[in-house]
């Protein structure tokens, strides 16, 4: 369904609506749950139980409500339901339902307006017209009116309504709705202390509560009412409500609704006449999305989420020009002067250096903030983890291609390095590879830490991977096994190495000496190369490691993604194990 919300003079809102035409109904899910307990570790104290085998259902067509008290379980409950899958339709199909899902929650007019300038109510229907765009069959939404007011609230559920009539089952948590929001909803879940204490419809409350000696005051708010009764300041009536609802077996009203009515499904007798419908055969999937087509579209978002990010882009481009400068002028001109190979070598050092750090912490600060809305899109099952990664990886290398283009072409004619091209092309190659690397090294710590231990770990691992990239050179064959063995572990070395073989490899003619100079040790790089060990190394052997260092790097950042987005034994054992040693340090503290 779709609808107009019109204010009108005297009345409280009128709902013009109409179809959704682009999306299809689907078949109904309805949600049955028996004897659900959840509990959390907390170290010496034991286990915490949050959910105490409590039973319910919630059907298709109904607006549902969980209710409860802080820290009743209410939204743990809706968490742990929210587990059906569901995919991407039609990409096409896609441009015609988000044009009507706008138009739908009024957000036409803010198409172009990034969401941090949404007002809270706009961001509230954004969250909803997310979840719409999948047509999925079950929408779970935890608290969607808190912070907004009371005209806001009254549109979001009204539109939460008609989703709901036309074949969705909507469950959302909420904390203390109004008598005229309360009214809205066809099916109420009350939770107390992680067991259920009413199921039903709302206007049934009221009798229920009666049976139980309550009388609810008159023009008071049936909601408030039921949550203080839950929450104790009427007496302990809460065990009277839990076993006369059988905590969740059974509902106090069921909605005139017949098991013949959709004779395709079957059905189950439970409680009091409660149908439960449940598919004889599997759904058709109607939109398959191929992996290609998630991998176009998530590319164009995250280079419209670039571009957006202005201040960010601003900011690498100014860092990249100013240290060029600055490193450029550094070591000017020292290039093509003999009596400068040395100090040459620092300026090589330097690069290495440069692209080790600066791809890397941008990384370590930002993509572990990136992954609550990558775990609730893949959770969501908006998208295959492979085609996200892929999209990443293509879009901030393409990001800094340009930026290590940018870095050269500053540095390089500064410096006066040799202007033949296939050095210029070796330099860049090797730069740009190193940068690769760097983010992906940044990236595979981010995908497993947060930010502070990303920020440890990180300049923590680049120290070792610095040392032992100039560790023993001029040293000939006299360095110790353990020390030899740990070099070829430092990408750092072979970009280096590559670096100097760009500039001074390749049978380069001997550098020019300057005349206040009386003489220029290294002005021939044939002995200086061989000082450094380097005269026999060849550059396609330095790029082959290199590619082989940002590949595996890589690799090893998706394979640890997918175990934190959806663990394995192995890392689901370390992972308790990890929260249990925790939970026992902070009670020991």
């Amino acid at each position: 369904m779709n609808c107009e919300l019109i204010m009108e003079e005297g009345s409280l809102l009128r709902v013009k609506k109409r179809a959704l035409t682009h999306l299809p109904r689907r078949l109904p899910v309805n949600i049955d749950f028996q004897e659900l307990t959840f509990s959390v570790p907390q170290g010496r104290k034991g286990p915490k139980v949050i959910l105490r085998s409590i039973s319910g259902q919630f059907k298709s067509g109904h607006l549902n409500a969980i209710l409860g008290p802080s820290g009743s379980g209410k939204s743990t409950l809706l968490n742990i339901l929210a587990g059906y899958k569901y995919l991407l339709g039609n990409y096409f199909l896609i441009i015609f339902q988000v044009t009507e899902i706008l138009d739908m929650l009024r957000l036409t007019s803010s198409k172009d307006t990034p969401t941090e300038r949404l007002s809270g109510g706009e961001r509230k229907r954004l969250a909803i017209a997310l979840e719409l765009v999948n047509n999925p069959p079950v929408i779970f939404l935890d608290e969607p009116t808190t912070g907004l007011d009371d005209l806001s609230s009254s549109q979001c559920i009204t539109l939460l309504k008609y989703l709901a009539e036309g074949g969705r089952t909507v469950i959302c948590s909420l904390h203390t709705p109004s008598a005229r929001l309360f009214a809205m909803f066809d099916h109420v879940y009350i939770v107390s202390d992680g067991l259920c204490a009413y199921q039903g419809t709302g206007t049934n409350i009221l009798p229920f509560l009666d049976n139980i000696g309550l009388s609810c005051p008159t023009h008071y708010n049936p909601a408030d009412f039921i949550i203080e009764v839950c929450s104790g300041e009427y007496g302990n009536f809460s065990d009277k409500m839990i076993n006369l609802i059988e905590n969740g077996r059974s509902v106090s009203y069921c909605k005139t609704t017949t098991c013949d009515e959709l004779p395709e499904y079957e059905n189950e007798e439970i409680g009091n006449s409660n149908c439960i419908y449940a598919p004889t055969t599997k759904p058709k999937r109607q939109h398959e999305c191929s992996p290609w087509l998630q991998f176009k579209i998530l590319l164009y978002r995250f280079w419209i989420q670039t571009w957006r990010d202005s201040d960010m882009l601003i900011l690498k481009t100014v860092l990249y020009i100013v240290i060029g400068l600055l490193v450029g002028n550094f070591y000017l001109q020292m290039g093509n002067d003999g009596s400068k190979t040395i100090f040459n070598f620092g300026f090589c050092f330097t690069c290495i250096i440069f692209f080790l750090y600066i791809p890397m912490m941008p990384v370590l600060l930002k993509f572990p903030t990136q992954l609550q809305l990558l775990k609730r899109e893949y959770f969501n099952r908006w998208y295959g983890l492979t085609a996200y990664f892929l999209a990443l990886t293509v879009s901030t290398l393409s990001l800094q291609l340009i930026f290590g283009f940018l870095y050269v072409l500053i540095v390089y004619p500064l410096t006066a390095q040799p202007l033949e091209f296939f050095r210029i092309l070796m330099f860049l190659t090797v730069c740009t590879l190193t940068g690769f690397i760097s983010e992906s090294l940044g990236l595979l710590i981010s995908s497993t830490l947060n930010v502070i231990n990303g920020m440890f770990v990180g300049p923590c691992i680049s120290a070792p991977l610095i040392l032992l990239s100039v560790y023993g050179l001029g040293q000939g064959t006299n360095i110790p096994f353990l020390i030899r063995l740990a070099m070829y572990f430092s990408y750092l070395r072979y970009a280096l190495e590559g670096l100097i073989l760009a500039v001074y490899g390749y049978n380069r003619e001997k550098l020019p000496c300057p005349e206040e100079e009386i003489f220029c040790q290294y002005r021939d790089a044939k002995p200086f190369m061989a000082i450094m060990g380097m005269e026999n190394a060849m550059f396609w052997v330095d790029i082959l490691v290199l590619l082989f260092f940002f590949i595996f790097f890589r690799v090893v950042s998706l394979y640890l993604l997918r175990q934190r987005l959806r663990p394995n034994k192995t890392f689901a054992a370390l992972q308790l194990v990890g929260r249990i040693i925790k939970s026992h340090f902070s009670m020991a503290r």
